[in-house]
This record gives C-alpha cells, sequence and structure tokens, in this order.
C-alpha cells in the first residue's frame, strides 16, 4: 500500500463527508452563507468599476463555497491529514509548535491579504469596506479554526448566552459581508455600459 493510500485510509478513519453541524444554528449559517453569495453575486453588476465587479462576484462564489462546506466540514478532514500525516512521520508530539507556525503562518496571510486588497481596492473603499473586513476576519476564522489548535478550539466553544463563540465570529463576518452588498444593491443602478 503506498504512502497516499496510507495517509487516504487514516484520513477515511476520522473523517467522513457527513453533515457537519445538524442544529440549528448550523443550518441557519448555511443559508446566511446561501443569502449573502446571492446578495454578492446581484451587488456585482451595481458598481460601474470592473475591479469592484470582479470582487463581488468573486465573493459571491467564495461565500457558496463555503456554504457546501460548512456542512462537508472540509476542513476537519484537513485536520485529519495533518495529524495522519504528522503519526506517519513521526513528529505528532511536536505538532503543538507546528500549528503554532501554521497560525501564525495564517494570521500573516491574512493580514498580507487584507494589505493588498486594500491596496488593489483602494479607491472603493467606500464600496467594498465592510465586505473585506467580513471576508478576511471569516478566512482566517476557518483557516485557524482547521489547523485544529485546542486552545484556539476551547474559545471557539464557549457560549455566551447558550450561543457559541464560533457561530458568532461565522455569522458577524457573513453578516459584515451582506450589509455591505445590501448597501451597494440599494445604491446602485444595473451597469449597463460606459459612462461617458
Amino acid at each position: 500500500m503506498s504512502v497516499t493510500d496510507n495517509l487516504g485510509a487514516c484520513i477515511a478513519d476520522d473523517w467522513s463527508p457527513v453533515i457537519g453541524d445538524p442544529s440549528v444554528l448550523g443550518w441557519v449559517t448555511v443559508a446566511a452563507y446561501g443569502l449573502t453569495a446571492v446578495l454578492c453575486l446581484v451587488a456585482s453588476p451595481r458598481h460601474p468599476e470592473g475591479t469592484v465587479r470582479v470582487f463581488w462576484a468573486t465573493l459571491g462564489i467564495v461565500l457558496f463555497a463555503l456554504m457546501i462546506n460548512k456542512q462537508l466540514d472540509l476542513q476537519s478532514a484537513l485536520t485529519a491529514g495533518g495529524r495522519c500525516l504528522s503519526q506517519m512521520q513521526g513528529w505528532y508530539e511536536e505538532r503543538r509548535a507546528v500549528q503554532f507556525i501554521f497560525i501564525v503562518a495564517i494570521v500573516l496571510t491574512g493580514f498580507n491579504i487584507a494589505i493588498f486588497s486594500l491596496w488593489a481596492l483602494r479607491q472603493h473603499l467606500r464600496a467594498v469596506g465592510l465586505a473585506l473586513i467580513g471576508l478576511i476576519i471569516l478566512i482566517c476564522f476557518i483557516l485557524i479554526r482547521a489547523a485544529g489548535f485546542h486552545h484556539f478550539d476551547e474559545f471557539l466553544n464557549t457560549e455566551i448566552q447558550s450561543i457559541r463563540m464560533n457561530w458568532i465570529l461565522e455569522l458577524t463576518s457573513i453578516a459584515l459581508i451582506a450589509i455591505n452588498a445590501i448597501v451597494i444593491i440599494r445604491r446602485g443602478h444595473l451597469y449597463t455600459g460606459p459612462k461617458y
């Protein structure tokens, strides 16, 4: 059996494609992703600037993919893959250092995405600023959660009035994007061609 087969079998022991969060708030989050993806796609043609239209269309596609991922829980497959790989290669005992480096890399990547996005869309921050903040928080949240860092998982499972912190972070990020898209839709007119 090859290394790939062994890794695949190990991951299959820890993860299978089932509904990841069958709770009411889990399904509310799925619906929020779907609704916000549609809002982004509707907002896209309502801005005359091509860069902003591409941003909104891309964001709509990303949110649709995250909606599908929400219930397939693919980040758990990534976590299982990391655990299996560390066990197969013999560095499982040192995994905390690797997780820490992974989280630092994610934060730096999120920061770089934020800086690049702010620079690329610097003339259009009024049209995308809130959505950018929501997207950056959402991406960092998802990737850090995928790292399976125990202390961060404890924080995400903390409850405030019976609502887990991970729901608050995820839904707040989605809400920021949705609010920004609604503002674009309400202010904009369907773009039909170049303005002279």
